[in-house]
């Protein structure tokens, strides 16, 4: 969940609350984790726009902080169970991370093409624990099948992915915390007026690589509503 603010057409703040809902064990014995995760504040700034009839650009930036809000109590057993560690069940971190990023947004009549990039800067967070660094990127070209003064519905090809080192224990290394991620799949996006946007798409697997044995997503679906008061 999300709220944001627009100082202006430039400037703007969006505080992000994660609701996070795990259930993991086996077919006989399941158990769970919910609740509220590591809450970020981010700035955001347009650093460059160019508006015209048939063709836009805009250049945005981004800046943050994250806050140790989530529970972060599974960090503290790291070999969990078998396939499944500690970091892959904690809701928090228990450290201030920095986020930085930046995204691109472009359109030429009915073909648009979006990217995006964001890095996330991990500091020492509760039982020894830190999360490695980590970058997230998507992007891809795109298509208008519907494009109006008031409403707009586009279909989009997005590859996205995650790049993430080795997590630590007090210094030590992880062998079962590093990942490289690359997902490739539709999305449609649906805008009415400036109120509301709608986005829906689905991440299928290209390349997986993680080290050791840890839990990554076989493929994702994703879904988001705006609403622009």
């Amino acid at each position: 969940m999300f709220v944001g603010y627009n100082l202006d057409n430039r400037f703007g703040a969006q505080l992000n609350v994660p609701v996070i809902y795990r259930s993991f064990g086996s077919a006989t014995d399941r158990a769970s984790e919910s609740g509220i995760g590591d809450v970020s504040l981010i700035g955001n700034f347009r650093a460059y726009e160019s508006l015209s009839e048939n063709f836009t650009f805009t250049w945005s930036l981004l800046g943050g902080v994250k806050f140790p809000t989530g529970d972060s109590n599974r960090l503290g057993d790291p070999d969990f169970t078998d396939g499944i560690g500690g970091h892959d069940l904690a809701l928090g971190s228990g450290s201030i991370d920095g986020l930085v990023g930046t995204g691109v947004f472009s359109r030429w009549k009915r073909l648009f093409l979006t990217a995006s990039v964001q890095y996330a800067i991990r500091s020492e967070g509760d039982f020894g624990h830190q999360y490695a660094d980590d970058l997230i990127w998507s992007g891809g070209p795109g298509v208008y099948l519907a494009l109006g003064h008031k409403y707009t519905l586009g279909l989009q090809a997005v590859v996205s992915g995650e790049y993430k080192g080795k997590d630590t224990f007090s210094g030590v290394p992880d062998d079962d915390s590093a990942e490289t991620l690359v997902y490739l799949g539709p999305q449609i996006n649906f805008t009415w007026r400036e109120k509301l946007s709608v986005q829906v798409g689905a991440d299928l697997p290209v390349s997986i690589y993680n080290s050791g044995r840890q839990v990554v997503p076989d493929y994702r679906v994703r879904a988001a509503v705006n609403w622009r008061f």
